[in-house]
């Protein structure tokens, strides 16, 4: 059977990148912050790390750090490293901005099959592509310009709007 990877070519390296851009860490670390960023559903393994962490080294993308702990091995980035996560970071925005205009309906889709109207059911899809886009941009916005105040907000009102979709789910269940 042939194995198909659930998280995109490329992504692994581009988070590895970014994480070393915020601090010196090791394999170990990496992996774990990678398994606590995405609430636990990805934790590469020491064999996707470490094999990358040595190609990074070996073109000298990143370098490691003097030891203080005795067998830690810490890495940060170099200048050519920061460099491909500069350009890296253009191509994904750049990759966001076109993607943000044909996210799809992607949950609500089957409302088609329904008895309602195809115009009722194409309004629900199309506040949902909008939800959808306006998350993704959020995200662009949000990088560089994280905030405590603005982080709560962005939380307040994600909350808001699951607990009013959790009533509607509520609602629906009791019929």
């Amino acid at each position: 059977m042939r194995h198909t990877a659930a998280v995109p070519k490329g992504f692994l390296r581009f988070f590895v990148l970014k994480l070393l851009n915020l601090r010196p860490m090791s394999g170990a670390e990496l992996i774990e912050e990678i398994g606590k960023r995405t609430s636990g559903k990805w934790k590469p393994s020491p064999g996707s790390i470490y094999p990358m962490l040595a190609w990074l080294q070996d073109n000298e993308i990143i370098k490691e750090v003097p030891v203080e702990e005795a067998g830690i091995r810490r890495y940060k980035l170099t200048e050519k490293g920061k460099k491909l996560l500069e350009k890296e970071t253009e191509i994904k925005r750049e990759l966001k901005k076109k993607l943000k205009f044909i996210v799809p309906p992607l949950t609500l889709s089957f409302l088609w099959s329904t008895h309602c109207s195809p115009e009722e059911t194409f309004e629900v899809e199309e506040s949902e592509r909008r939800f959808l886009s306006a998350l993704f941009e959020l995200t662009e916005n949000l990088e560089g310009k994280l905030s405590k105040e603005v982080l709560d907000e962005v939380k307040k009102v994600l909350d808001e709007a699951s607990q009013k979709i959790e009533e509607i789910n509520r609602r629906l269940r009791e019929e």
